[in-house]
């Protein structure tokens, strides 16, 4: 068993929390803060687009249960990564797509990914996704965490 990490910004963390939660192979996913200027930043913070921060979920994830390519899959189709610094009504920076990944392999996985959904003709427009070396990571409040599960919405 290899537990590796990696972590997802694609809009607003409580859909994107639930959509790997789901998962098979994946033993955690953390909703919280990251790529930003802002220490310890408050979920009220990083909503007034100032910290740099984005909404994103931290994965944990088996590598014999579930590959990259597949949480990528999960990725890709649970947000639109063409549009900058939004998704659907939520606007700012903190709503941006971006991967921030901990190994070569996994920035190298990522782009091949990107790539290949850019030319297989999904999207009209450019995918503007970020892929970036993972900076430190925050976790979002408590009230974040299973958001929908503690609200009765799936």
């Amino acid at each position: 068993m290899a537990i590796e990490k990696i972590i997802f910004g694609a809009g607003c963390f409580w859909g994107v929390e639930v959509a790997f939660r789901r998962i098979h192979g994946v033993s955690n996913v953390t909703c919280g803060y990251a790529g930003g200027h802002t220490r310890y930043p408050t979920y009220h913070e990083v909503c007034s687009d100032q910290t740099g921060h984005a909404e994103v979920v931290l994965v944990e994830f088996d590598t014999s249960l579930v590959s990259l390519e597949e949480l990528l899959s999960v990725f890709w189709g649970c947000h639109n990564p063409t549009t900058r610094n939004r998704q659907g009504p939520d606007v700012g920076s903190q709503y941006r797509s971006v991967i921030f990944y901990y190994s070569s392999e996994q920035e190298t996985v990522a782009r091949r990914s990107r790539d290949i959904l850019q030319q297989c003709g999904r999207w009209q427009d450019p995918i503007v996704t970020e892929i970036l070396p993972a900076p430190e990571f925050y976790p979002a409040e408590e009230y974040h965490q299973r958001y929908f599960e503690k609200h009765g919405r799936h």
